[in-house]
């Protein structure tokens, strides 16, 4: 049960080692400039293998409870579904239900556990496969693997690594049935904390922030949605950067205004302890590009505010 590009390598892992009953993942999702309904990642996977599929809007009917029954599964692994299990679903598998979830529980349950441990400046992250209970991963955990965040990790690089981590953390629990379930370690009581959904809102930069804050927050929305400001020709994503000395000479100016472009080519914006050097941008409208590229095109003064929505609000 899947849904996202970060489910992808846990179902082939198991294609390939053990036997695949089916997969469930979300309906198709209307994208693109036509609109047109496309499957979602591990349901393309599912129709590309001829595995059987299936995508219910939800797992609250009892003809889908017969239905999962059906398969005759001994166990239900669980990867970034998006759906929520209900207490029916959870007691079929003879073995339980499986969840691998993208962090060190009980470190960031919920949502959006990549981008909220880099945004908070967390320097080690992994995977928990854990046991599935009623609560929103609360269950007791059969196994971990553990990573450092480096300091130049995106949303998008950490990603992909706690993927191929997810896939091979559960696939040894699998490979080594029922006796990796043994002995589950209940989560601790201490140290919960909920990764919330990410939204735009989130994303808008606050140029009051420290310049490490900010290359945190840049980092954990980096590529989607995308850490972004109110640029010259509207809404402006900032993809990559790093904090950078105010030059000498600068003016006394407020924090989110424009100092002047660096030897490297770099955007620098004054923010709420130094600058910071802006390398990566995607105006509206537009592809990524490098800053030395943007600012050539526009021809940004020294001291132009980079404003957010609340600066520009009518008042």
């Amino acid at each position: 049960m899947g849904s996202p590009d970060f489910a992808v390598p846990t179902v082939a892992r198991l294609a390939a080692t053990h036997d695949l009953c089916a997969v469930y993942s979300q309906p198709a999702k209307k994208s693109g400039r036509g609109m047109a309904e496309r499957p979602v990642p591990v349901a393309a996977w599912a129709l590309d293998h001829d595995v059987p599929l299936f995508t219910p809007d939800n797992l609250k009917a009892a003809s889908i409870h017969r239905q999962l029954a059906q398969h005759q599964a001994d166990i239900f692994v669980v990867v970034a579904y998006g759906l929520l299990l209900p207490p029916a679903v959870l007691a079929i598998p003879r073995w339980g239900c499986l969840n691998g979830h993208a962090s060190l529980l009980p470190r960031w349950r919920g949502a959006a556990p990549i981008q909220r441990a880099i945004e908070a400046g967390d320097r080690e992250t992994g995977v928990a496969a854990m046991l599935m209970e009623a609560g929103l991963d609360t269950g007791p955990v059969v196994a971990t693997r553990r990573t450092p965040i480096a300091p130049d990790d995106t949303a998008g690089s950490l990603h992909d690594r706690l993927a191929e981590m997810t896939a091979a953390c559960l696939g040894a629990v699998i490979d080594n049935l029922p006796d990796s379930l043994a002995t589950p370690t209940p989560q601790a009581e201490d140290g919960i904390i909920y990764a919330a959904k990410i939204s735009p809102a989130d994303a808008e930069i606050d140029w009051q922030k420290p310049a490490k804050r900010l290359d945190y927050h840049i980092r954990a929305f980096s590529p989607v949605p995308g850490a972004w400001c109110i640029g010259p020709k509207g809404r402006l994503r900032l993809l990559a950067g790093h904090p950078a000395p105010i030059p000498d000479g600068t003016p006394n100016l407020p924090a989110g205004c424009f100092l002047g472009k660096s030897a490297e080519g770099a955007m620098l914006i004054r923010c709420g302890d130094a600058a910071f050097a802006v390398t990566t941008v995607q105006p509206a409208g537009k592809k990524p590009m490098p800053a030395d590229a943007f600012l050539n095109g526009c021809n940004l003064v020294v001291g132009t505010p980079l404003a957010s929505l609340s600066d520009t609000a009518p008042r």
